[in-house]
């Protein structure tokens, strides 16, 4: 049990666990979650713990097929840089290993910032707080968790 369900647990929050066997040759952790568990990519969010000003650490959930935007993050959380923080950082601020970092329970709550894309969906699926392990819960119970900001973060192509 990770910390990311014990909390789910304890606020009696309304969620599934699903696992698949994780493949440590995948070459991406959430692409794999989705395939693996029949999920489509756009339902899949992969946690990403960014640091703003070279300072504050912010997790940035968004679609596991997309890439962040780090200058809309930046201007969403009132900052002037956003750069993908150190592995080190990661760890230390979340308890959580690279690919099966969680938003949710993690050992310090950061500011979170969730791509609007989510909204879409009636359930979307995040980290558990292990490789091969997912959450599937509703983006509204997500964001009232984490206290989080619903905002646009990803890149988009130019048509």
């Amino acid at each position: 049990m990770t910390p990311a369900v014990l909390l789910l647990k304890k606020l009696k929050v309304p969620h599934q666990v699903l696992e698949y066997q994780h493949d440590p040759a995948a070459e991406s952790y959430g692409l794999e979650a989705a395939t693996k568990l029949g999920l489509a990519p756009v339902e899949v969010f992969k946690t990403l713990v960014v640091a703003l000003d070279g300072k504050e650490l912010v997790t940035a959930i968004v679609p596991v097929h997309q890439l962040l935007n780090m200058k809309q993050l930046a201007k969403a959380a009132g900052a002037k840089k956003a750069a993908m923080a150190a592995a080190a950082d990661v760890e230390r601020s979340s308890g959580y290993v690279l690919g099966g970092v969680s938003p949710l329970g993690q050992k310090k709550l950061l500011r979170t910032f969730i791509d609007e894309s989510a909204a879409a969906f009636e359930t979307i699926y995040v980290s558990a707080g292990k490789r091969g392990l997912e959450i599937g819960l509703k983006p509204a119970v997500l964001q009232a968790c984490l206290s989080a900001k619903l905002v646009s973060l990803c890149q988009h192509e130019s048509a």
